[in-house]
């Protein structure tokens, strides 16, 4: 059982741990597809839950959030000069926006 709240109305963050939570936009053809669905989809901490990630949002973007999708990524096997490594895992989160509220990601913060 978790003792974070899961209302975003009670989460707290300083700006350090906003930055600390969302981490970078993650820009492929599938994420740029959904931002005519005012979606846009960013790499987050492993530890974030969707209120955290959701009131990060909104105050660093000042933009309203409709809806926090989330989902865990693990990190593939590779092989460099013969051995054996593994990336790191990492969890994702697609951020969709009431409407009239897109977001540019390729503008600075």
């Amino acid at each position: 059982m978790s003792i974070r709240p899961h209302n975003a109305s009670q989460v707290k963050l300083s700006n350090e741990q906003m930055y600390e939570i969302i981490r970078e936009p993650i820009v492929t053809e599938k994420s740029t597809l959904g931002s005519q669905f005012g979606q846009v989809t960013f790499k987050v901490s492993l530890l974030a839950t969707k209120p955290e990630i959701k009131v990060a949002i909104e105050q660093l973007f000042d933009r309203k959030v409709k809806a926090v999708n989330t989902l865990r990524q693990k990190g593939k096997v590779k092989r460099f000069r013969g051995r054996v490594g593994r990336r790191s895992d990492f969890k994702k989160a697609v951020v969709t926006f009431e409407d009239g509220q897109d977001v540019d990601v390729s503008q600075g913060v």
